[in-house]
């Protein structure tokens, strides 16, 4: 890991110019719109398949999938540290290779125990490529115009549902789903493994100026503060309600009788709306605060939700409803992409937004499970869209208390890296 990752002498540091290598930002688009459709969004697709061919329940392969986010939550922590010292070309590029083998894994598994082994697999792979390490990328090497970098990957990343649903469903229409998933492994391994290894060589800048003194204790001291610890449930409920809408959404419009090929093109165009809707966070985060602009998006994000409720057709509607729903996700992500720097600087990024998305990964590891269990005492999808309407809005609820005083720290040394988001340099 070492031989990948050793910063070379004279990498410029947090306080000075900074190193933007011109290949890091274009790897990272692609390698996140591979890894997520590869690894993510083929599993919504695929997953009515896999039920029916095998005759494994569907409440048992989501909670694999689900394991696979808990892991991923757990082991995000520890990657997030090991990303503020050493860089992310070790840790993204045996990520993906170990997504590879996951994949290889689910496909060929025999029953549904090494069909869990594979997802659990996954779920350090999704720990290791999927947009926390890119985003500690970003926010090192581009600080401090991160916003403007983290926009971008994200707007790439948004297309991977479009792109990787609808491949994933005519795939699936001409193979079976263990051929669909070989043929997914073999794109993200052509893809992913030489893009990591080859375009996140360059020196590794170090974190902002901290007093040594005071860093640890700093960054612990907002970890355990109110507002911290109110956002982290604001995300958490929020991503709970989101990713059990990804997960269910094909379900519902299978159940309202649409075909798997328009269920997975309605999911698909959410990326389409993700895209749109990062373009616009930008000028969102000019014009409001950061307390202001998680409240907002919280809300909006219920509201779409119910709207899928709401909403059986026609068709052109749900498409509508699709691109307003991804609009919402895809600020939502650029909203905690920037939640730490907005509030407490980016000196020990990894780890605190390690620790803020923690729990919102296991919310949404946990959201396709429990959403496929709450189904049937709801009466259906449409009832429990309409519950997850009502998480997000409880989430929203307690997002006005997530603003932090100008000083957030108790005591008077201050890291330097720990500013304030009224004296925060904007993009």
């Amino acid at each position: 890991m070492s031989d990948l990752d050793t910063p070379a002498h004279g990498a410029a540091t947090g306080t000075g110019d900074r190193s933007r290598p011109r290949t890091v930002l274009p790897a990272l688009c692609v390698t996140q719109i591979v890894s997520w459709g590869t690894v993510y969004y083929a599993f919504p697709v695929l997953n009515p398949q896999i039920t029916g061919a095998t005759g494994w329940p569907a409440q048992a392969t989501t909670a694999a999938f689900s394991l696979a986010l808990v892991i991923s939550a757990l082991a995000g922590i520890r990657v997030g540290r090991i990303l503020d010292q050493r860089g992310p070309r070790a840790v993204m590029t045996i990520g993906s290779m170990l997504g590879v083998i996951s994949l290889l894994i689910v496909s060929a598994a025999p029953n549904l125990a090494a069909f869990t082994t594979g997802w659990m697999l996954a779920g350090l792979a999704m720990a290791a490529t999927f947009y926390q390490p890119a985003f500690a990328a970003l926010t090192r090497w581009w600080a401090p115009d991160h916003v403007r970098a983290l926009t971008i990957v994200t707007l790439a990343g948004g297309l991977a549902s479009t792109v990787f649903a609808p491949l994933t469903a005519t795939l699936a229409d001409h193979l079976s789903w263990r051929h669909t998933y070989l043929v997914l492994a073999g794109i993200l391994a052509a893809v992913t493994i030489p893009a990591h290894a080859l375009a996140l060589g360059a020196p590794w800048p170090h974190a902002p100026t901290a007093a040594a003194s005071h860093a640890g204790e700093a960054a612990a001291e907002v970890g355990r503060s109110r507002p911290f610890l109110l956002l982290a449930t604001a995300f958490t409920l929020s991503a709970f309600a989101m990713y059990a809408v990804v997960v269910a959404l094909v379900p519902l419009l299978l159940e309202r009788g649409y075909t798997t090929s328009q269920a997975a093109w309605v999911l698909g165009i959410g990326g389409a709306g993700q895209t749109l809707g990062r373009t616009l966070y930008a000028a969102l985060a000019r014009r409001t605060t950061a307390t202001a602009r998680t409240t907002i998006l919280i809300a909006l994000g219920g509201l779409t939700t119910a709207a899928f409720a709401a909403v059986p057709g026609p068709y052109a509607l749900l498409i509508a409803v699709s691109v307003a729903a991804g609009m919402v996700r895809g600020n939502l992500t650029l909203l905690q992409a920037t939640a730490i720097t907005d509030r407490w600087g980016a000196t020990h990024y990894g780890r605190l937004s390690g620790l803020l998305a923690a729990p919102a990964t296991t919310a949404a590891a946990l959201a396709p499970f429990a959403g496929a269990a709450l189904t049937t005492p709801l009466g259906g999808y449409g009832p429990l869209f309409l519950l997850l309407a009502a998480v997000s809005m409880a989430a929203a609820l307690t997002a006005p208390w997530t603003g932090i005083p100008s000083m957030p720290l108790r005591n008077s040394h201050k890291p330097s890296g720990f500013r304030s988001a009224t004296t925060r340099s904007e993009p």
